[in-house]
This record gives C-alpha cells, sequence and structure tokens, in this order.
C-alpha cells in the first residue's frame, strides 16, 4: 500500500438532499459524519496516504477532520473528472497507483472488498480497474456493459441507456483503482459534457479501452454495499440501515 494514494471526492453541493447549511457528506449517518464512515473503510484497507478532494462548505470538512489528510479544492464544481484532476496536483511523491472513491456511497462497504480490488489491480498490472455492484433494482445508476467474451466495454448512464441495456444489474460504483501514470495521460482526454457542461470521470473507462489500456474488473455480488445519498429519502434509509447495522454489532 506504500505505492498508493486514496482519494475521496467530496467537493460537491448535493443539490437534490437540498441541504443549505452543509454538505451532503457530512450529513449524519447514527451520529457520524457520512464522511468519517469512508475514511474508516480506507484506514482499514490500509491505505497511509489520503487526499479529500473539497469545495463546497470546504471548512466544515477540514474543520472535522484537521490536518489528518492532504486536502485538494476543486474551486469550480465542473464534475467528478475535474475533482480528480485537483487532486493530482497533491499526490504524494512515490505513489504508483491511485484509489479513487465517493464519500456518498460508501458507507457500508467492509476493508476486505477494497483489499481485493486493490490487490487485483496490482497482481494483474492494470491501467484501471473499477468495482462493481450487483443491484436488484439499477434505476438511476450507470450500467456495466460488456461484451461477447465479458470484458467491460464502457459504462452507460441510466439516461442514455437502451431498454436492453436497463434490464442489466451489474452497475458502476465510482470506486476506481488507477495506474498513475495512466491516470496522468487519459485525465485531461476527458471531454465535457455538452449538456451538463461537467467532465465526467466514468469517460475514463471507454478512453482506455479505445487506447488499448488494461482495464479489469472486481465484481462484488452483494448489492447491499453499495447505497448511494442523492435524495433526502435515500439519506433517511441509510441511517436506518447503519444504525441497524451497529446495533447488530453491539
Amino acid at each position: 500500500m506504500k505505492d498508493f494514494c486514496a482519494v475521496i471526492l467530496a467537493a460537491g453541493k448535493g443539490t437534490r438532499i437540498k441541504a443549505r447549511k452543509i454538505n451532503k457528506v457530512m450529513s449524519p449517518l447514527a451520529g457520524k459524519p457520512m464522511i468519517s464512515y469512508t475514511v474508516d473503510l480506507l484506514k482499514k484497507s490500509g491505505f497511509k496516504k489520503i487526499i479529500v478532494v473539497v469545495g463546497f462548505l470546504k471548512k466544515l470538512i477540514m474543520d472535522y477532520f484537521g490536518d489528518r489528510f492532504i486536502y485538494a479544492e476543486q474551486k469550480k464544481r465542473l464534475g467528478t473528472a475535474h475533482a480528480l484532476r485537483a487532486a493530482l496536483l497533491k499526490i504524494p511523491s512515490g505513489t504508483k497507483n491511485v484509489f479513487s472513491c465517493y464519500s456518498d456511497d460508501t458507507a457500508f462497504y467492509p476493508p476486505s472488498v477494497i483489499k481485493r480490488l486493490v490487490k487485483i489491480h496490482l497482481i494483474r498490472k492494470q491501467d484501471l480497474t473499477v468495482l462493481t455492484v450487483i443491484k436488484d433494482n439499477p434505476f438511476g445508476l450507470g450500467r456495466i456493459i460488456r461484451d461477447r467474451q465479458g470484458k467491460i466495454r464502457g459504462i452507460v448512464e441510466e439516461k442514455n441507456a437502451t431498454p436492453t441495456q436497463k434490464k442489466i444489474k451489474e452497475i458502476n460504483t465510482g470506486c476506481y483503482c488507477f495506474n498513475l501514470e495512466f491516470l496522468r495521460e487519459y485525465l485531461p482526454l476527458i471531454k465535457k459534457d455538452p449538456i451538463k457542461k461537467e467532465y465526467y470521470l466514468t469517460d475514463i473507462v471507454s478512453l482506455a479501452i479505445k487506447g488499448g489500456k488494461k482495464v479489469n474488473t472486481v465484481k462484488v455480488m452483494q448489492g447491499e454495499y453499495f447505497h448511494g445519498v442523492n435524495t433526502k429519502e435515500q439519506l433517511l434509509e441509510a441511517q436506518k440501515k447503519m444504525e441497524r447495522i451497529l446495533k447488530e454489532r453491539n
């Protein structure tokens, strides 16, 4: 893990959750900010170097964690790929690989999943490794597109998916492992979405495949590990779920 640096993307406003005085990742789950569970996950997974990309109401996050992490600021919120580019400016020397994740859907992962992702990425010497999950109800999530041999060919978002593609239950989790040299070369190649006017990190998958790079996936069957929080209803569901899990542990 000494060659790895983990990046938590936490700069978003969380528009759909309609919180004005708090950014989404600082919303409480069982008495702790949502992002703190992601931090605990990365530490238990063995990451020593962690960068937190901040933006909207950044002081809330920075005051909570203090000087425990490296901070990178996304001054203009122009999408997830743009946020990761901000983190690249702060990557510590000696880093050869980068793990990237969001902080609003990773609260329920066990460290074993992340360790497995990292291990396969390193053993197979991949340029990019994508963590995927099987969800019984994948509505609203990016689907994993594979060829007849089972190799990943890309990620299609719900709004762009055909009726056949919408039946796919394997979804993109937003957790990636990158070879750093690959990331530095391919991240700037992502073009701005013509409709949303943002740079989406998911586009790096198709770019890597077209470029003949080594792209692999790690599939997880336990769909409950991925729990996105984009609305107040989903936040309430996550709250109840976390309270139940903590109660079962005690």
